[in-house]
């Protein structure tokens, strides 16, 4: 029998139980595809993260990331608390973490002490936007009134930047704080769209003075509702920047309040030569400690 030490954490937020919930197996090598798979599972978070060497010994790791049903190219709150767990382990200045979707750079956060407090990270690709889908479409999805879905900026939009597309959903707070998502209609909507993939992660969001609240749902892979989303901010503040036609800008996204679980995500986008490139960021905080065996 084979023992794995992992960790928990809780992602954008400086206290337990808050923030997003992650699993980091620090050192996974050994370990098969099938068996990070039955982890992820059995963890039952929205993610969980296995560190191996690197293949460009440049680069500080490789890290694979599994949600309970399948691999994932990048995901924004695992890399996050990787980069977290990694530094806190003694890696010293910025990190690069290899991914599926390219390299993703790590900046870390210390307090005047010198202690690891969070990270930031680059989305490995600029971003990228594709299909518009109808506001009803969105709507039935949230469980919400076609017309509370903001058309005035634009449409529901998918948008990535390395990760899985989300749909960008602007609506109103009444329909924020109502929101609910209906598996039927994912199921319906991933059936009749094939640019989706099969697969339908939706963001909806409010401008709440400075801030922009958010919540997301994802209930096709298991995730219900997400308490904070990296990979779905991301390719919000560049959207956002996009649709501005400003050069950068920095945008604190809270999210997961309904939830309990209180998290703030704090972005940048800026644009440059091969297209707008977004970071997020935020306070990580250790829970639990201990082994898997296999």
């Amino acid at each position: 029998m084979r023992a794995y030490r992992f960790v928990t954490l809780d992602v954008f937020t400086d206290r337990r139980f808050g923030g997003n919930q992650l699993a980091v197996f620090p050192d996974a090598r050994g370990m098969s595809d099938a068996e990070m798979q039955a982890l992820a599972a059995e963890f039952n978070l929205s993610e969980t993260t296995f560190v191996l060497p690197p293949a460009d010994p440049a680069n500080t790791a490789r890290v694979r990331i599994f949600n309970r049903v399948a691999e994932m190219p990048f995901a924004g709150h695992p890399s996050v608390g990787t980069g977290f767990v990694l530094a806190e382990a003694g890696q010293a200045g910025s990190l690069r973490l290899e991914q599926i979707a390219g390299l993703v750079t790590v900046e870390v956060w210390r307090d005047t002490a010198g202690q690891v407090t969070g990270t930031a990270i680059a989305a490995p690709q600029p971003l990228a936007v594709g299909q518009e889908l109808p506001a009803e479409v969105a709507a039935a999805c949230a469980s919400i009134p076609s017309a509370s879905v903001v058309t005035a900026r634009h449409a529901p939009t998918l948008a990535a930047d390395g990760g899985n597309p989300r749909l960008l959903v602007e609506v109103t707070a009444e329909a924020l704080a109502a929101a609910a998502p209906d598996l039927a209609a994912f199921r319906r909507v991933v059936a009749e769209v094939p640019a989706l993939r099969g697969f339908l992660s939706l963001y909806l969001y409010r401008r709440d003075g400075a801030t922009v609240r958010a919540r997301m749902f994802s209930p096709l892979t298991g995730t219900w509702e997400d308490p904070a989303t990296g990979s779905a901010a991301t390719p919000l503040a560049g959207f956002l920047l996009r649709l501005s036609g400003a050069e950068s800008a920095a945008l604190d996204i809270i999210q997961g309040v309904e939830m309990g679980r209180p998290s703030l995500l704090r972005t940048t986008a800026r644009r440059t030569a091969e297209g707008i490139r977004a970071t997020v960021g935020g306070g990580c905080v250790q829970v639990l400690r201990g082994e898997a065996l296999l």
